[in-house]
């Protein structure tokens, strides 16, 4: 890669219930030749004030319009859980309007859209019962059973994110909305003790692109998002990408992009 060429820009989605925080020491973890751009949805950190968003149609008109493509700079878009149906959906939305795809797009601890999903799928049950389920999954922080400030604080927040799953899921599988799988290289990427999105679910992504597809496992559970390999794997992604001349059409040797 030439010294002068721009960074590759790595547009970044966290899980249900939670802001930027995951991505906030990325700058250093990918590499050279690579821009971490955290991505913020409503209802949280810096944007707590706003409503959060359980739609599909209101999270394309909040969120597109940050996201843009640049001559000669290609975009990468990662997404952790919900942030990997966030992905799919802003990718399917820039497909259907005929704006400049991801050169790459990357997905990791979600099962994908036409799968059952153990989270949103009990979006609307009592707290005690998505606790329950939380604590099974082994996604429930330390001590939340007995924090009231958990409980009135994070509990809203996740399962606002929950619905919104269950709705940017809905819109996937939709005929209208999204017209079959994307034209992009896609990497999915599983915790080897995930139990929500292990290894063998996540390679179910295989069927929603048309381009070459990579299938990586990390060491760590649901939330390997915040350990040191994913952000190394995603670095050499994107310096593949860009070596490959950043863009979304298929290469020759696309299937090698995490493997450099």
């Amino acid at each position: 890669m030439a010294d002068t060429a721009p960074p590759v820009r790595l547009y970044c989605f966290a899980h249900a219930g939670a802001g930027t925080s995951a991505f906030r020491s990325w700058a250093r973890g990918v590499g050279p030749g690579v821009e971490p751009v955290p991505v913020l949805l409503p209802g949280r950190e810096s944007r707590r004030h706003e409503a959060r968003l359980t739609g599909h149609d209101p999270l394309v008109a909040d969120l597109l319009d940050g996201i843009a493509a640049e001559p000669g700079r290609p975009f990468v878009m990662y997404g952790h859980s919900l942030g990997a149906l966030v992905v799919q959906c802003l990718a399917q939305t820039m497909r259907e309007r005929a704006l400049p795809l991801p050169a790459l797009i990357a997905v990791g601890a979600c099962p994908p859209p036409d799968a059952a999903n153990e989270l949103s799928d009990v979006r609307e049950s009592a707290d005690e019962d998505l606790m329950d389920r939380l604590r099974k999954l082994g996604l429930l922080p330390d001590g939340a059973e007995h924090n009231g400030y958990w409980r009135r604080v994070v509990m809203p927040v996740l399962r606002d994110d929950l619905r919104l799953a269950h709705a940017l899921r809905t819109a996937a599988c939709s005929a209208v909305v999204a017209p079959g799988p994307l034209p992009v290289p896609l990497l999915a990427v599983s915790g080897d003790g995930d139990l929500l999105a292990p290894p063998r679910v996540m390679a179910g992504w295989r069927r929603w692109s048309t381009a070459p597809v990579a299938t990586r496992t990390v060491s760590g559970g649901h939330f390997f998002v915040r350990d040191g390999a994913l952000p190394r794997l995603l670095g050499r992604a994107c310096r593949v990408v860009q070596r490959l001349g950043g863009t979304s059409t298929p290469h020759p040797a696309a299937h090698r992009f995490a493997d450099h």
